[in-house]
């Protein structure tokens, strides 16, 4: 097995070993992961935070040792809080990283960091602090930044910024905690799901108080949430269907 981590700021995860490939993810600045498959200008990896699977271009990560994925995959994950910061490298170059990007392998990368870092587990009731750093970000399929987002990207990072994991994708994310009957029983921070009308879990978001949701839906908005589903302020139309609500934390 041979394991890789990613040097640059934001890598994207496709579906297939080409470029014109759907988006399913991003890589983002210091993500370590296992690679499964390595072809002349393509591997497929599995990300050791979430599990998920997708391409990369070879020459957007470098290849680290197993001892060194072990060693880094069992350090408390240090996050870079900040917007935008900057990384220096070994010949003082500079190039920007994203908030929430990994920084426990600036050694092995032989890179410098100055910017804000956080590497703790943060209470519930700082869940929505950090979602509204993301407000108005646009939405983007696949997408885990503040300049392009997807509605599931959203609610793992905010998690992630907390020092919680969430799995990937939406219908994931739903398999995890612990469901609650009704919205009346929810708290700030915990997660409302939505599916289509085959029943698929197709949207997540993290309920505010006072029947207010933040998601991913366009930009990064809040909207008003019912037993219905979600209800767009700007349009005054139901624009997803409730299917359930779980408490993570």
């Amino acid at each position: 097995m041979q394991y890789g981590i990613c040097n640059l700021s934001i890598v994207p995860l496709r579906n297939e070993p080409t470029d014109s490939s759907e988006l399913v993810s991003q890589v983002l600045y210091g993500d370590l992961f296992k690679i499964l498959e390595q072809r002349k200008n393509w591997s497929r990896i599995r990300l050791a935070f979430d599990g998920y699977e997708g391409w990369v271009d070879n020459k957007q990560y470098v290849e680290i040792t197993e001892s060194q994925y072990n060693q880094l995959t069992q350090e408390p994950c240090k996050l870079a809080t900040d917007l935008v910061e900057f990384i220096e490298d070994k010949n003082q170059q500079i190039f920007p990283v994203s908030i929430g990007c990994s920084l426990n392998g600036l050694t092995i990368l032989n890179h410098r960091y100055d910017g804000h870092f956080i590497e703790k587990k943060n209470d519930k009731s700082e869940i929505l602090k950090w979602a509204f750093i993301y407000l108005n970000a646009p939405y983007l399929w696949g997408g885990k930044t503040p300049f392009g987002i997807d509605c599931s990207g959203f609610t793992q990072m905010v998690y992630k910024l907390n020092g919680y994991k969430l799995l990937r994708d939406a219908s994931q994310q739903a398999t995890q905690g612990e469901a609650l009957s009704f919205i009346e029983e929810s708290e700030p921070g915990d997660l409302a799901f939505f599916d289509n009308n085959e029943g698929v879990i197709v949207h997540v978001g993290i309920i505010m108080q006072d029947n207010y949701i933040i998601h991913a839906h366009g930009k990064v908005r809040i909207d008003r949430l019912d037993h219905s589903g979600i209800y767009n302020v700007d349009t005054r139309t139901h624009t997803h269907k409730l299917r359930v609500i779980k408490k993570i934390i």
